[in-house]
């Protein structure tokens, strides 16, 4: 078993080296995993996996191995569970803390309908501070007889863990003489044929009341759990013992299982944050390929930090995601004005609402994807009270590698109807930087929505001063650095969002090898809206054609096309968005290949509008 271990862990080096993906957490967890096939029977017995990030060693034992090496590539192997893959996987799960709740549902469900087989929810100490979590510990407690919760507990989510509640596993995880003597003693009763059948219950009852006396606190067993451990999450001798007579049990029990994050790969041992998730990377040093260019989340966090020396009432929160937002350098200069609420986006919201009732200028750093989490607070706790605050939604858009459940695409829709707030997306690092200034002198929340990519070249136009409700016009000659013909009209333009002006900018390349030149107008306010002042631009041109990052269903193409229609009876209008369904992991441009979003579809769609064929563009490719 250490062999296959050790293999295991070669092989998931060797594939998210090639690929990235999810490195520490998985070869955290090998031991653990092949503990848990070998006592439960999955997929008759279900394992449940919280987030699903850690779930590779899974793969490998339930017949994926054949297809390991195009995990999280364009048509292969999820980064996460995929019921779709097999039968194995009971959910597809991309977001942390719904473990339990799932759990419980399906064995419900289950002795509803008189189907055996144990329900396992596998959920990391990280996890656990999403207040879901909480909430279905305290609903399993009362009705549910046999369910099992392994506790992950190596002290990390992506970041290093924060919060009461992680010093309180820490406090469960001190007892070494305890451990040392009890897993010697197990191990000499297992060697007793005679002692084995009874005796080890009924040390299992007497260490439970033991531990009951040492912690008399403990969480679990107050919200009606058994609680067993803490475990060394590498020991699978030790692992089997537990889960086996666990397995036996009728009644809720959590198994408390200690691991350590990025084990048998030094550099991910070293650094578990920087290894959490990761592109290609040289798996003999663990050095990675870096960007080439100043990504959106850098321009955030320099914009924050200019912005944080100059006013001092200036903080900054996360939920548990200080690396991944770019606000590592603020906690270290700033610490006393940077708070991590951990895996707990509603509280995140709601409590930054209390610091700017305080005077405060609260900046909330989440991605776009886990903020729908906390749009009831959004609606309740900020926009109703009209309170202050920041929003900077990373990862807007095609977000590329993660997989339907990470898609940034429906924070405009979500978000742009919700009154007393405004939404921006810059199109470049500058474009952040002025929309970050003029965000933390209003009176009102504003999300600012900016997607995970290099900022792209700056242009003139994107240091342009920002007029509220406007954005700005970027000509033909300015994109292409060229003189337009003396005979053409300004007859095309392109409506975009921020986030896709790479792609509309290579259309308008494309669409100029064809003798078809168009304008690009950057809204750069996706509310509010100067509806005076758009529909009195739009007048010069015929052919318009809206793009963004989003949603098409409620977007902000749709809005402004129908605006236009009502107000101009003669233009030719479309809008391209991203259609009403969910996308599937691959790098950024497969995603808006997929949403026929890609460049050349774009130049053919224009084209369309005027009936006028491309000889020169496949939107095919």
């Amino acid at each position: 078993m250490r062999d296959l271990a050790k293999e295991i862990r070669q092989e998931i080096i060797r594939v998210v080296g090639k690929n990235g993906g999810h490195l520490a957490s998985n070869l955290g967890v090998v031991e653990l995993t092949l503990a848990l096939h070998r006592v439960f029977d999955s997929p008759k017995d279900a394992i449940v996996w919280d987030v699903g990030h850690q779930s590779y060693t899974h793969k490998i034992l339930t017949g994926r191995l054949k297809d390991f090496d195009s995990l999280r590539m364009p048509g292969g192997l999820s980064g996460f569970t995929k019921p779709s893959e097999s039968s194995h996987d009971y959910f597809n799960v991309g977001h942390s803390s719904t473990s339990i709740s799932s759990a419980l549902g399906l064995l419900v469900g289950r002795k509803t309908l008189s189907v055996d087989g144990k329900v396992i929810a596998l959920i990391g100490d990280g996890a656990l501070t999403g207040g879901m979590a909480l909430e279905a510990l305290s609903h399993a407690g009362q009705i549910a007889k046999n369910l099992v919760v392994v506790l992950n507990d190596n002290q990390m989510s992506i970041d290093k863990n924060t919060g009461s509640l992680s010093r309180y596993l820490s406090r469960l995880t001190m007892t070494s003489h305890y451990q040392s003597f009890r897993n010697h003693f197990d191990a000499m009763i297992e060697k007793i044929p005679l002692l084995r059948s009874w005796l080890p219950s009924l040390i299992f009852r007497t260490k439970r009341a033991i531990k009951a006396l040492v912690f008399s606190n403990n969480l679990f067993s107050d919200l009606g759990f058994e609680y067993v451990g803490p475990l060394n999450g590498h020991s699978i001798p030790e692992l089997e013992r537990v889960f086996s007579r666990v397995k036996h049990l009728k009644k809720p029990v959590v198994v408390h299982v200690l691991t350590q994050k990025g084990r048998g790969y030094s550099p991910a041992e070293s650094d578990p944050t920087c290894f959490h998730g990761l592109g290609p990377f040289c798996i003999e040093d663990g050095s990675q390929e870096t960007n080439t260019g100043k990504t959106f989340t850098q321009a955030f966090s320099e914009s924050l930090l200019r912005l944080a020396e100059e006013n001092p009432k200036i903080v900054a929160i996360t939920a548990a995601m200080m690396g991944g937002t770019g606000l590592t350098e603020f906690a270290k200069r700033y610490p006393d004005r940077f708070f991590d609420v951990g895996i707990a986006e509603q509280h995140a919201v709601t409590f930054a609402g209390g610091l700017s009732v305080a005077g405060l200028k609260p900046v909330v750093a989440i991605y776009s994807t886990f903020m729908q989490r906390a749009l009831d607070q959004l609606i309740q706790d900020i926009s109703i009270q009209k309170i202050p605050a920041i929003f900077a939604l990373d990862r807007s858009g095609p977000v590329p590698d993660d997989g339907e459940t990470h898609q940034g695409i429906f924070d405009i829709s979500l978000m742009r109807p919700v009154p007393n707030l405004s939404l921006l997306a810059p199109a470049s690092a500058k474009e952040l930087d002025l929309m970050m200034t003029w965000a933390q002198l209003q009176n009102e929340s504003v999300i600012i929505r900016y997607p995970k990519a290099v900022s792209p070249k700056e242009i003139p136009a994107f240091g342009k001063s920002l007029e509220p409700g406007r954005g700005v016009f970027i000509s033909y000659e300015e994109i292409l650095l060229k003189e337009r013909k003396k005979t053409s009209q300004k007859e095309n333009l392109f409506v975009t969002t921020g986030g896709m002006i790479p792609e509309v900018f290579e259309a308008v390349s494309l669409l100029s090898n064809e003798g078809i030149e168009c304008d690009v107008y950057n809204l750069r306010f996706l509310k509010p809206l100067d509806k005076t002042y758009f529909i009195d631009q739009m007048k010069s041109y015929n052919q318009i054609l809206f793009v963004e990052d989003g949603i098409r269903i409620g977007g902000i193409g749709t809005y402004l096309e129908s605006l236009l229609q009502r107000n101009y009876i003669d233009k030719k209008t479309a809008v391209c968005g991203f259609p009403n369904r969910y996308f599937a992991q691959g790098k950024r441009k497969d995603i808006l290949e997929d949403a026929h979003l890609s460049p050349r579809y774009l130049a053919k769609k224009m084209l369309r509008l005027f009936e006028v064929q491309g000889e020169n563009i496949d939107a095919s490719k």
